[in-house]
């Protein structure tokens, strides 16, 4: 495989007609989005279907899923590539983008969620360091920054590349020279570069497990039943590398399909990322069982009512659906070599990403519906919480600016790391010589 196939497979290319449907369709959805986001900002959040007991709902539902899915970002960039599984260097930029989108989006749908939004600065002059909230925004910040870094240092030789030998746009290939940063290849350039590539992916793995535990400790820290757990933050982190494996395969797929990489994202590299999968699934099904058995032996007056609407009340049947769809199935297909093909684990990462979702609503939603003190003389409808449209529109609009900035991204650079790949190949082959 020479360096040119290389560089003409993996180059950007115009999408075709379905991606400009594609887009299209992410532009009217985030559009509405925007619309009723207007809405709220014009009628506060009464427009919204949360209450004085209901004060978190879908928005921060969707904040710990952003949060959770940009975890990929150091499971398959840092920490399988400070390991030395070169295997993953064909999904380590997909991992970078999903990432990067993810937690752009996270920083703005708590925004979203924020009454007003113009006290946002408030945060940064009077924010006291005794608040997790504030900690969190410390570590949002730091970890945006620093994921942005690592999808833009290993792209400095692809630029380079690009610069010299990509044929489209004339308006791109100019950007690609000034991105490039000069960038010629000496022996110096590459240890300084090496150098920082190691370095950030040793420094985004402490953030990134910092982030999960943080947005944890948000709920950890209150005595609510359901949230009241000292391993909240290890649970968290342990369905984040659920949520963003079962991402990465889902992108990997589609990827695959739509530009025909299946030189480079092979069938065993999804093979390789099912079993991972599979790993992940029984190590947060093992946090599951930890979070419900101990509360429900106890079994505390505030635990049994909160449990048991999980369990068999209203919210029996999405529990038992998450549970059975997200972790469990995924396992027993995933066991078998079949399973691992691309398109059966294909559907099995859709079924992961959509169930950590509705994971993420059960943490929030039915332990706010279940305060210590009872609800007396109060409006029926606030026992109970309902999203209204502009909340779903919301909520649905910042996953399809999400999923619009990685169409953006998948654009306008290489898909695969051109350079990394051609050094893997090159190394292959002469291991078999």
């Amino acid at each position: 495989m020479t360096i040119d196939k290389i560089i003409s497979d993996l180059s950007p290319r115009k999408f075709g007609k379905l991606g400009v449907i594609w887009t299209v369709v992410l532009i009217i959805v985030s559009t509405l989005g925007v619309i009723s986001y207007i809405r709220q900002l014009n009628g506060g959040l009464a427009v919204t279907g949360l209450r004085d007991y209901a004060f978190w709902g879908i928005y921060i539902s969707n904040f710990v899923f952003f949060v959770a899915i940009s975890l990929v970002g150091s499971l398959v960039t840092s920490i399988l590539r400070l390991s030395g599984a070169k295997w993953s260097i064909p999904i380590t930029r997909i991992s970078e983008i999903i990432a990067v989108s993810a937690i752009i989006m996270a920083g703005l749908t708590i925004i979203v969620d924020m009454g007003r939004p113009d006290r946002l600065w408030h945060l940064f002059v009077y924010g006291r360091l005794q608040s997790p909230i504030i900690w969190d925004v410390l570590v949002i910040t730091t970890y945006l920054f620093v994921s942005v870094m690592l999808l833009f240092f290993p792209l400095l030789p692809d630029f380079a590349l690009l610069k010299t030998k990509f044929n489209g746009s004339t308006f791109l290939k100019k950007w690609y020279g000034k991105l490039s940063l000069n960038w010629s290849g000496t022996s110096l350039q590459h240890r300084k570069y090496n150098q920082a590539i190691k370095y950030l992916s040793i420094m985004i793995i402490p953030l990134a497990f910092g982030i999960h535990t943080v947005t944890a400790w948000l709920f950890a820290t209150t005595f609510r039943p359901g949230w009241d757990s000292t391993n909240f933050g290890a649970y968290f982190v342990a369905g984040a590398f659920v949520a963003g494996a079962g991402g990465v395969i889902a992108t990997m797929f589609i990827l695959r399909k739509t530009y025909g990489l299946q030189e480079y994202i092979t069938d065993d590299l999804f093979d390789k990322m099912g079993k991972l999968l599979a790993m992940l699934c029984l190590l947060y099904l093992y946090f599951n069982i930890n979070e419900y058995l101990i509360p429900a032996y106890k079994l505390k007056k505030e635990e049994e009512i909160h449990l048991y609407s999980l369990l068999f009340g209203h919210y029996a049947t999405l529990f038992w659906s998450v549970i059975v769809f997200g972790l469990v199935l995924p396992v027993v297909v995933i066991a078998t070599p079949k399973g691992r093909k691309p398109l059966p684990l294909f559907i099995i990462s859709i079924l992961v990403v959509v169930a950590a979702w509705w994971k993420r609503f059960l943490i929030v939603a039915p332990t706010l519906l279940h305060p210590f003190m009872p609800k007396q003389g109060i409006p029926e409808s606030w026992t109970e919480y309902s999203p209204t449209y502009d909340e779903w529109a919301i909520t649905i609009g910042t996953l399809a600016m999400a999923l619009l900035i990685m169409t953006f991204l998948v654009r306008v650079i290489p898909i695969v790391p051109i350079q990394e790949f051609k050094e893997y190949i090159t190394e292959k082959e002469n291991e078999k010589a």
